[in-house]
C-alpha cells in the first residue's frame, strides 16, 4: 500500500511521540505489511513519518519541492534530513529550482498522484498558502482519495 503524508511543520518537543505512536497505529490500520510511504520529507510531521514507516518494516520515497529545497532545512536539522533522504526508495524531484508556495503545491501534486491514500498530521486550522496541510487534505479528497487526520490530545504545534 502506498500511503502518503501531510502535516505541520513546527512541532513542540512533546508532540512527536504521540504523532509517531498515532502514524504506527494508523499504519497497522491501514495495512497487516509494510507500507510504501511517500512524503516530501519536511521537519515535523513528515519527518516522523519517514521515521515510523523504516521503524515498521516500510519503505518511503521522497518528493523534493525544490534544487534548494535542502537549504530551507535549519543546520540543526541537516544531517536528519540528510540521513532520512539516504534511506528512501526514490527521490523524484518537481523540477521547481526554488523553494516556495509554488514548489511546494507541486510536491504535494506529485505526492497525491503517486499515492492510495492520506494520513495527514493537522489540527484543523486553515493554512495561510496554497500548499498548506488543509489545502491538501482537500485535494486529496476532491481526487477521491482516503484521507484520515490524525491529530493526538497532546500534539501541540510550536
Amino acid at each position: 500500500m502506498r500511503v502518503g503524508v501531510a502535516g505541520h511543520i513546527h512541532l513542540t518537543p512533546g508532540s512527536v511521540r504521540p504523532i509517531a505512536d498515532a502514524l504506527r497505529a494508523e499504519l497497522h490500520r491501514l495495512s497487516d505489511r509494510p507500507v510504501h510511504g511517500v512524503t516530501c520529507l519536511a521537519d515535523g510531521t513528515d519527518q516522523i513519518f519517514a521515521r515510523v514507516v523504516l521503524a515498521t518494516g516500510g519503505t518511503y520515497e521522497v518528493i523534493l519541492p525544490a534544487a534548494d529545497y535542502r537549504d530551507t532545512i535549519t543546520a540543526a536539522r541537516r544531517a536528519e534530513f540528510d540521513e532520512l533522504l539516504a534511506r528512501a526508495s526514490t527521490v523524484i524531484h518537481t523540477g521547481h529550482q526554488h523553494s516556495g508556495t509554488a514548489a511546494y503545491l507541486a510536491a504535494n501534486q506529485e505526492l497525491l498522484s503517486r499515492v492510495q491514500c492520506l494520513v495527514a498530521v493537522w489540527d484543523g486550522s486553515p493554512g495561510c498558502h496554497a500548499a498548506a496541510t488543509d489545502r491538501t487534505v482537500d485535494a486529496a479528497r476532491q481526487r477521491g482519495i482516503p484521507t484520515t487526520v490524525l491529530w493526538p490530545a497532546q500534539a501541540r504545534r510550536a
